[in-house]
């Protein structure tokens, strides 16, 4: 009986810390929102090119003299020759080439300058950019286009991997997952943006369409503007200059002034402890070292399982699928997609600290390969069976969900807690690199694929799904609420020690690789 009032106390004050852990503060919400502008524009990026397609062909026929007139009855067309096609394929795959390359400079950029100042630098990319297209009209367009396309994608690529380290170190354990989300929100609301945005009636018509390329300059700049108000990353302020006391004083902004920060600087003071025993990890030495292949292997396959799921390929097929459907306008219906893209993405916010990372990836992928088997029957009978058209329709949407509950946000942040400060901005330059060079490859062969398939293109996805899956259960482990120590603790041990097989520590055997 001596005890209990200790004892009720000390429970209290377990209850209260914890509370404070999951609590958001204005400065948290400021911050994080300034990051998440970042993503915003990555996203605008990728959605902004498709809408204005026609019409920015037929501008790039004109400037180049290549218009060909064909009349057609009483009509008079405008024919697109292959030269400007190659023109505009080059246009869009400038820009996925581009973050490739830039991908490798993140952990770089970010050691060098610090998180918010890399994140103002590569701002200036995305504003010239925005320029170069916005002005494609006043000169050659194609040259000015593709140039501010690869420049777009080479501040992509820097920005893609920026905003989910800074918003992994600035987060408390207890929200990193979900905050850790909102990036993927970001990008996706983007997507919706220049959707909406590029409707004929609105920017995406003849005299507007620099208009819209233009805009998507305007996030980098709020974004540079706000970030002057936010305070650098407490765990790079403390483990990479060494300054204790200005880490101790952010989190405190970050967490509230009540908050006891001494938590999260002896996990800080231990990892810098810990980094400075071991070298400073490159790039070349996180793939050399067999200390890092495990969470480095789990890291660039669930990238792959995110680009190598079908998903570009489900954004390909919607357009004709809602046509055969007979929707009279399936832009609409393309951008429900989007819709629905955004808000399974905001549920996925709410699900990620409940369910667990690896729960929602195993749910995720398992759906889509569900999904895409039925797609494949829908598509195989639809010249037969009409009814085959919703039940594609029905199929997209439950894709592009299960997708965004899972391998759409959870790749981005899930790298930042598999490693520690040491080597975590090389791990997510290389996870970059893989994320973009399997776009790249999507992007280039689905046309292709498709051709050759036809209706049996989504049976490969599902076969990838399905490994995919398999893979995520035996081999990625649950990283909810466990501290970056924690994670890296449980790659390094040798034996399994009574826990769960699928909650990894060692990639393939007990032996060092």
């Amino acid at each position: 009986m001596i005890h209990e009032p200790h004892f009720c106390s000390s429970l209290l004050d377990k209850t209260t810390m914890d509370r404070k852990e999951k609590s958001l503060t204005g400065t948290l919400i400021f911050t994080v929102f300034t990051a998440v502008l970042g993503s915003l524009q990555f996203g605008y990026g990728i959605g902004v090119i498709n809408a204005p397609q026609k019409v920015i062909e037929h501008h790039y026929a004109r400037k180049l003299g290549l218009v060909i007139m064909e009349k057609s009855g009483n009509m008079t067309e405008d024919i697109v020759p292959s030269t400007v096609t190659m023109y505009w394929s080059l246009s869009v795959s400038v820009f996925s080439l581009g973050g490739l390359v830039s991908s490798f400079f993140v952990g770089w950029i970010a050691d060098k300058l610090g998180r918010i100042k890399a994140m103002m630098v590569v701002n200036s990319l995305a504003v010239i950019g925005a320029l170069l297209m916005g002005l494609a009209p006043l000169g050659q367009a194609h040259a000015l286009i593709i140039a501010g396309r690869l420049l777009t994608g080479l501040y992509c690529g820097l920005i893609a991997g920026l905003v989910p380290i800074y918003i992994g170190e600035v987060s408390p354990t207890a929200l990193r997952g979900a905050l850790g989300t909102l990036n993927q929100l970001g990008i996706v609301t983007g997507i919706l943006i220049s959707q909406v945005a590029g409707l004929e009636f609105l920017l995406g018509s003849e005299k507007l369409w620099p208009v819209l390329l233009g805009l998507s300059g305007v996030p980098a700049v709020i974004q540079t503007i706000l970030l002057f108000f936010c305070p650098e990353s407490p765990r790079y302020a403390f483990i990479n200059l060494g300054r204790e006391e200005a880490a101790k004083t952010i989190l405190k902004k970050l967490r509230g002034d009540y908050y006891d920060p001494s938590k999260d600087l002896e996990e800080m003071r231990r990892e810098k402890e810990e980094a400075a025993s071991e070298k400073k990890v490159s790039i070349f030495q996180l793939l050399k070292s067999s200390n890092y292949r495990q969470p480095l292997i789990v890291s660039l396959v669930l990238h792959m399982s995110q680009q190598f799921s079908g998903i570009n390929g489900i954004f390909y097929y919607s357009t004709s699928i809602f046509t055969k459907a007979g929707i009279s306008q399936p832009v609409y219906a393309t951008i429900g997609v989007g819709a629905v893209n955004t808000v399974a993405t905001i549920v996925s916010v709410f699900l990620v600290e409940k369910a667990g990372r690896r729960s929602l990836y195993l749910i995720g992928l398992a759906g889509m390969c569900i999904c895409a088997i039925i797609m494949t029957i829908a598509l195989a009978l639809l010249s037969s069976h009409a009814g085959m058209s919703y039940l594609c329709m029905v199929a997209i949407f439950l894709f592009v969900v299960f997708f965004e509950v899972g391998p759409g946000p959870i790749p981005w942040f899930i790298v930042a807690e598999l490693f520690s400060q040491g080597p975590r901005p090389a791990a997510m330059a290389v996870s970059g690199f893989c994320n973009w060079s399997c776009n790249f490859i999507i992007g280039m062969c689905f046309q292709y694929i498709a051709d050759a398939c036809g209706p049996y293109v989504f049976i490969i996805f599902a076969v990838l799904l399905f490994g995919f899956t398999i893979f995520t259960y035996f081999k990625v482990p649950e990283t909810k609420g466990k501290s970056f120590e924690e994670i890296s603790a449980e790659f390094r041990k040798k034996k399994h020690g009574g826990k769960k097989s699928t909650e990894m520590e060692y990639l393939g055997t007990s032996s060092e690789a």
